[in-house]
């Protein structure tokens, strides 16, 4: 039986790419405008206990999960494992997820990236998305960045993604 939402297969598939560039629009004029960065918000919250930029943060999570739920009220069928945690339980692997690795296996993954990520964006003086939003305005070394970014991500999934999910399973994870 096929899950019906409120927009057909062929309407979505219209609308959500349309949706999707003006949801992406509207979060990066905001982000602009509001020097959004989640480095620069835990940064200020822990040295100067200022909360404006982590409440943003909050904000954006808050967002993106209520989009999810409108979006999988819209699309039921694209979101058919929405209620994974609740079936399986916490740490259970996520439906479709690559490598087959277990659980605790995709949190140690997500850990040590968050804190990659993290380390890199105090070094180069905020998160990636404000470094998107600054090469916007014509930040050059933001530019370097943003294009770094790309060349890694294609060189992790080109060599480097096999080589870590064979030692996370060679780990037991």
């Amino acid at each position: 039986m096929a899950l019906e939402g409120w927009l057909s297969k062929q309407a979505a598939v219209v609308a959500v790419p349309i949706v999707t560039v003006l949801f992406g629009i509207l979060i990066g004029y905001l982000a602009q405008r509001s020097r959004f960065c989640s480095v620069g918000g835990f940064r200020d919250l822990f040295l100067f206990k200022h909360t404006r930029l982590v409440w943003g943060y909050l904000t954006l999570i808050i967002g993106a999960l209520i989009g999810y739920i409108i979006f999988s009220l819209l699309i039921p069928s694209a979101f058919a494992g929405f209620p994974w945690v609740v079936k399986n339980g916490i740490l259970s692997p996520i439906p479709g997820s690559p490598a087959g690795l277990s659980g605790i296996g995709y949190v140690v993954l997500t850990v040590i990236s968050g804190l990659v990520v993290g380390l890199v964006g105090v070094f180069v003086g905020g998160c990636p998305l404000r470094q998107v939003t600054m090469t916007s305005e014509g930040n050059t070394k933001s530019l370097f960045f943003v294009i770094g970014m790309c060349i890694g991500a294609v060189v992790f999934a080109a060599f480097l993604s096999a080589w870590v999910v064979g030692l996370m399973k060679g780990a037991g994870l």
